[in-house]
């Protein structure tokens, strides 16, 4: 296949996983980034380890989240769920969220998984959207809220729900292609 049809060829991408994670806000994005080339693994708390979504689809972790390194991949993708309330508590979560920040990476969140940004502090005067349930959340860590599908603002691309996936995952094409 050509470079169009794979235009993510050897980038590699994160996505984030725990327990009553959005089961569509993982396996979209996940899928989609395979369709278009890029290596991808799924880090929970604990590697090898079966996790269940808000619907109940199950999804394995690749690896531990303690032991991802921003250096070694492209981008960082945080589904939402109620996932991230749990994983935002994690030092090692945060910092890795701070070690995409610092290199300018991308981070992805849609729905609830911009909590994780936020408790990494990285979401200061940047434009995102999210839930209408985090907006407050949003705002007061000093991100500019914007209602649309999706939001591209540098690195960091959000959107607000499920049915926004289209959109979300044309904003992560978007930005790992160009870098």
């Amino acid at each position: 296949m050509s470079s169009e049809q794979l235009p993510l060829a050897g980038r590699r991408v994160l996505i984030l996983v725990g327990d009553i994670y959005e089961d569509l806000e993982l396996w979209y994005p996940k899928l989609r980034m395979i369709e278009a080339g890029a290596e991808v693994t799924v880090a929970g708390p604990e590697a090898n380890h079966r996790y269940t979504g808000k619907n109940g689809y199950p999804c394995k972790s690749d690896a531990a989240i303690s032991r991802m390194r921003a250096g070694d991949f492209d981008g960082l993708v945080v589904p939402g769920g109620f996932m991230p309330d749990k994983l935002r508590r994690d030092p090692d979560v945060l910092q890795l969220v701070r070690d995409f920040d610092d290199v300018r990476k991308l981070i992805a969140a849609i729905c609830h998984g911009g909590w994780i940004p936020i408790s990494a502090g990285v979401y200061r005067g940047v434009r995102v959207t999210g839930s209408a349930g985090i907006k407050d959340d949003l705002v007061n860590a000093g991100a500019i809220w914007e209602d649309a599908p999706v939001v591209i603002d540098r690195h960091f691309v959000s959107s607000r729900m499920p049915d926004d996936l289209p959109d979300f995952c044309r904003g992560m094409l978007q930005v790992l292609s160009e870098r």
